[in-house]
């Protein structure tokens, strides 16, 4: 099953993450040694799943956003290694949750720790990674760091449980699909962005702008991975096209075919959806009809619409590298599609 359906095509396709990546690399190696020695335990499996995924090849977006944003108020401590290793072991030990709930069987091209390591295994080591987190943001000794990301954790176990009660169910609409997003993952860039000025001491409307930035950047970030789903390539989702159509994951570009839809197309998708006939010939009568009514431009423009947000918190801040390299990867984040 190889069906791409080609997005319309960005003349400037310049953005990279390399600027941000640049900027933080010294202190990403640092944190990179802080990921492996935490992940480390007497108990063998521990480690063995724990790097399973922590070595497949991540951007580790969420991590530089700390430092980042730290490092835009001048900060010059220690701590914000910790409070960045503890959003990637956050992020890490959502993945690990996610692929049991969703039954997955890749992750970034390779096998989920699920399929070589069982369900059990994973959700376990998901806590331990979690637990492992939350002793280092206990150790940066900032209370306001702490009630960020444990708020952020709360968040995001709750917008997996409202996904659990929205999956397989068409009469979705696109708020409840933005209220699931908005927990499961903007909640943890939020959350990363912000912990940085929080680290640094800077003013509220400093730690405000980020926060917006983080919050407006992962509605961005997951509106565009949801579009990859239907328009990628297997290649760079590190995932199968139209996984989350054999999955019965409600995602905008499902929710605008349908409800822009004739009767019969509608009742094609709860077959396909709540019904779960995800062969492959459905599959390609859902990217027709994703097709026909152009919903992928149109989850890619209110992609656009977020970044613009995420744009605009950051515009009253100094110029700075770190300001311009932060700026990039919002159109880094939106250009993936082409």
């Amino acid at each position: 099953m190889g069906v791409v359906i080609p997005l319309e095509e960005n003349k400037n396709k310049l953005a990279s993450i390399k600027p941000l990546v640049d900027l933080t690399k010294t202190d990403m190696e640092r944190v990179n040694q802080l990921i492996l020695s935490k992940a480390g335990s007497d108990v063998q499996m521990i480690p063995e799943v724990a790097n399973h995924l922590i070595s497949s090849g991540g951007k580790r977006l969420r991590p530089m956003l700390t430092l980042a944003t730290a490092s835009l108020f001048g900060y010059k401590g220690e701590n914000h290694i910790k409070l960045a290793t503890s959003v990637e072991f956050m992020h890490t030990a959502t993945l690990l949750h996610d692929d049991v709930v969703d039954e997955s069987d890749l992750r970034r091209g390779k096998s989920t720790a699920r399929t070589i390591w069982g369900n059990q295994a994973s959700v376990l080591v998901g806590d331990f990674l979690l637990g492992q987190a939350f002793r280092m943001m206990v150790e940066v000794g900032s209370l306001e760091a702490l009630d960020v990301l444990s708020s952020a954790a709360c968040v995001i176990a709750e917008g997996e449980v409202l996904q659990l009660s929205v999956a397989k169910n068409m009469e979705t609409t696109e708020d409840d699909y933005l209220s699931v997003i908005r927990a499961k993952t903007a909640a943890l860039f939020a959350a990363a962005a912000e912990v940085g000025p929080i680290v640094a001491e800077t003013n509220k409307s400093g730690r405000n702008a980020l926060k917006s930035y983080g919050m407006n950047l992962g509605l961005a970030f997951q509106l565009v991975d949801d579009a990859l789903d239907y328009g990628g390539k297997a290649a760079d989702l590190g995932k199968n096209v139209g996984d989350d159509f054999r999955e019965g994951k409600i995602t905008l570009p499902v929710i605008l075919a349908y409800r822009r839809g004739t009767q019969e197309e509608r009742a094609f998708w709860r077959d396909a959806i709540e019904g779960g006939n995800s062969s492959d010939a459905n599959l390609e009568k859902a990217l027709g009809l994703i097709t026909k009514y152009g919903t992928l431009n149109d989850t890619i423009q209110r992609a656009v619409h977020y970044g613009t947000i995420a744009r605009d918190a950051l515009a009253p801040l100094p110029d700075s590298a770190w300001k311009s390299a932060l700026m990039e990867v919002i159109d880094f984040c939106i250009e993936r599609v082409n």
